[in-house]
């Protein structure tokens, strides 16, 4: 399964509607054959589950869909998404654009593009 987790503050920041992240979302979720698209509204300050690094989204979408996290691989390009991963008993794989921010901690895999990261995993799914 293909599921999406995403931080979306600028929704809680009043600097972007819910009803465009979601379509934009939608579209994402057809171009790419996503399973699902999970939302996290909220800002930093909200301390809400579901805003990564906490792995809410993750056990959700685990509850919802059967996911065995432990089988399941987070891929992302912010410490947040490797932390909410390796929160969720996930492996994980670093896209690393060369953002000047945090670094995340013992990724799996690290890479510069997501054809890095597919390849990886695929790799590791042929062994």
């Amino acid at each position: 399964m293909l599921v999406c987790v995403t931080n979306q503050p600028d929704i809680a920041r009043g600097d972007q509607s819910f009803e465009v992240v979601k379509k934009i979302n939608q579209t994402l979720k057809e171009k790419l054959h996503l399973d699902d698209v999970r939302v996290c509204p909220h800002d930093t300050s909200d301390g809400c589950d579901c805003r990564k690094p906490k792995p809410g989204h993750l056990l959700d979408a685990a509850r919802d869909f059967d996911i065995d996290l432990t089988s399941s691989i987070m891929v992302g390009d912010r410490w947040r998404d490797i932390e909410a991963g390796q929160n969720a008993g996930c492996r994980t794989v670093f896209i690393d654009y060369g953002y000047d921010e945090q670094q995340p901690l013992d990724p799996d895999h690290v890479c510069n593009n997501l054809e890095g990261a597919v390849s990886w995993i695929l790799k590791g799914l042929n062994n």
